[in-house]
């Protein structure tokens, strides 16, 4: 009986996963592969833009990767917007609240992850396959005739 339950234990104590989860160092968004710090100056309504974007993915808190328009703080759906007289490439504007929006200062280009290259790439080489078929098709139809 005894055996049974060291064996027991043994096995208990073999398959337990541990949990963990990444503390981020500061709050950022992701977009158009740029990667904005989020700070905490308030942008106005008069100095918005127009609309850019919108957080679609959220970053995997064990492996820290993430693509596309990404965000670790902020849900899927925030929407980020230009701010009047600033290059998107030194900021942006974030909707934290409706009608309360915040900068998000460029810090780097984020890195690349395999599903930039199927959600921007992929798509423009199937359009490239179907167009070739259909000009294959035409050319075979017309050296039937």
């Amino acid at each position: 009986m005894k055996r049974k339950l060291l064996i027991f234990t043994f096995v208990i104590f073999s398959f337990a996963t541990s949990v963990q989860a990444l503390s981020w160092a500061y709050s950022f968004v992701v977009w158009n592969g740029n990667v904005y710090e989020v700070t905490d100056e308030n942008v106005s309504e008069s100095e918005l833009g127009k609309g850019i974007g919108e957080v679609k993915t959220k970053p995997n808190d064990m492996t820290g990767s993430y693509y596309g328009n990404a965000s670790n703080t902020y849900p899927k759906g925030t929407k980020y917007y230009e701010i009047s007289g600033t290059s998107t490439e030194v900021a942006i504007a974030v909707e934290v609240e409706e009608k309360q929006w915040v900068k998000a200062v460029y810090v780097h280009d984020a890195p690349f992850h395999w599903m930039d290259f199927v959600t921007r790439i992929l798509p423009v080489l199937i359009l490239i396959a179907i167009v070739a078929i259909i000009i294959i098709r035409m050319r075979k139809s017309e050296f039937k005739m």
